[in-house]
C-alpha cells in the first residue's frame, strides 16, 4: 500500500488503484506501539522475577528445552500459563467492554456494571456448587449464564430499538439480582464448596494452567476478527440508528452480532479467571483517552486490558508474595478509584 499524508494526525493508506483505503490515526498507532512495548516489558519481568530468579537468556533457553535444572517447571508450568492467561483475559475483557460501551453510548456500559459478568459467575457457581465438573463444565456454565443474562437484558431494554441508558439501568438492576443469587448459592453450599466458590468469585489467576489458557485463546482467535470486521459499523452505530441506516448499515443485525461477541468474550474470560471487576470498564476508556481517536479503539483497548491485568497481577504477587492474593482485589481497588474519579469529574462538569 502507498501511504498518503492526509493531516498531521491521520494517514490514509490506499491500495493500488484506490479501491481500498484505510484511515490510520497517527496518535493511535503510537499509543498502540507504546502499549505493546509496555506489555512486553511487564511480561519479561513477570517471567524472570520471583522466588526463583531467571535471566532472559535462561527463560528463552527453557522455552526451547535447554534451560537450567528446575527452570522448566517454573517457566512452562507456573509462570508462562499464568502470564498468558492474564494477557488473554485482560484483552478479552477490555474488548468486550469497548464494544458494549460503544453500543450503549455510555461509559458505564461495561459487562461488570450491566451484569454480564455476574451472570457468567452465576452459571459457573451453579456448576461448582451442584456438580463435580471441571474447567470445561465451569466454562460452559459461565458461557450459558452470561448468554442468558444478556438475552434478558437485551429483551427488557429493547423497545423500538436499543437505547443505551435504558440498557445500563436495566443491567444494573439485573446485576443486583444476580449478586443476591450468587450469595444465596454460596450460603446453600457445603463449607468446602462455599470456600472454593467465594475464592473463585473474587477473580484471580492463582493456579491457572494451560487448560485455562486454551479456551480464551480460541475465543479471541475466532471473535477478534469478527469484532475487527464489524469495527467500522460500530463506529457508524455511535452516530445513531438513523444515520447508520442512511449509510447502509444493517443496524439490528450488526448490533446483535457485536452484542454476542461482547458477551461471549466476557463469559469465556470470566470462566477462566473469575469475575475480575472494573477491567472492562476502565481499560477501554483509558485507551480512548490516550488515543483521542473516535470509534471503539479495539486494538488499543485490548493492549490496555492486557497491560492492566498483567501489571496488576505482577504487583500483587510482588507486594504480597506469601499470601497469594487474587488479582481481582487489585483491579477492584484501581477500578473502583477510577470509577469514583470519573463520576466526580462528570458531576463537576455538569454543575
Amino acid at each position: 500500500m502507498n501511504a498518503l499524508k492526509n493531516s498531521a494526525a491521520t494517514r490514509i493508506l490506499r491500495a493500488p488503484g484506490g479501491r481500498i483505503s484505510l484511515r490510520v490515526p497517527t496518535r493511535a498507532v503510537i499509543v498502540c506501539a507504546v502499549l505493546a512495548i509496555a506489555v512486553a516489558i511487564v511480561s519479561v519481568v513477570s517471567l524472570t522475577t520471583g522466588d526463583y530468579k531467571l535471566s532472559v537468556p535462561e527463560v528463552v533457553a527453557t522455552l526451547f528445552g535447554q534451560g537450567p535444572p528446575g527452570a522448566d517447571f517454573i517457566v512452562t508450568t507456573l509462570r508462562l500459563p499464568r502470564l498468558l492467561a492474564a494477557l488473554l483475559v485482560g484483552a478479552a475483557l477490555a474488548v468486550s467492554g469497548a464494544i458494549l460501551q460503544s453500543l450503549s453510548g455510555n461509559p458505564l456500559g461495561s459487562p461488570d456494571i450491566i451484569g454480564f459478568s455476574h451472570g457468567s459467575a452465576t452459571g459457573a457457581l451453579i456448576v461448582i456448587i451442584t456438580t463435580t465438573g471441571g474447567m470445561l463444565e465451569t466454562a460452559l456454565g459461565a458461557l450459558l449464564g452470561g448468554m442468558v443474562t444478556a438475552i434478558v437484558v437485551y429483551l427488557l431494554a429493547f423497545k423500538r430499538g436499543m437505547h443505551g441508558l435504558r440498557m445500563v439501568l436495566i443491567g444494573v438492576g439485573v446485576s443486583s439480582m444476580l449478586l443476591s443469587a450468587n450469595s444465596y448459592l454460596i450460603t446453600r453450599a457445603s463449607l468446602q464448596d462455599a470456600v472454593s466458590a467465594q475464592a473463585w468469585q473474587v477473580g484471580g489467576l492463582n493456579g491457572r494452567g494451560w487448560e485455562h489458557v486454551q479456551p480464551v485463546a480460541i475465543a479471541l482467535a475466532v471473535l477478534l476478527p469478527i469484532a475487527a470486521y464489524y469495527g467500522r459499523r460500530l463506529s457508524l452505530l455511535e452516530m445513531g440508528d438513523d444515520a447508520a441506516k442512511g449509510l447502509g448499515v444493517p443496524v439490528e443485525r450488526s448490533r446483535l452480532v457485536l452484542f454476542g461477541v461482547s458477551v461471549t468474550l466476557c463469559a469465556v474470560a470470566t470462566a477462566a479467571a473469575g469475575p475480575i471487576t472494573f477491567l472492562a470498564l476502565a481499560g477501554p476508556q483509558l485507551a480512548r483517552k490516550l488515543t483521542r481517536a473516535a470509534g471503539p479503539n479495539l486494538l488499543a483497548s485490548a493492549l490496555m486490558g492486557a497491560f492492566l491485568l498483567v501489571a496488576s497481577d505482577l504487583g500483587i504477587q510482588r507486594l504480597f508474595p506469601s499470601q497469594q492474593l487474587p488479582v481481582g482485589i487489585a483491579t477492584g481497588v484501581l477500578g473502583g478509584g477510577y470509577l469514583a474519579w470519573m463520576l466526580a469529574v462528570r458531576w463537576r462538569a455538569r454543575s
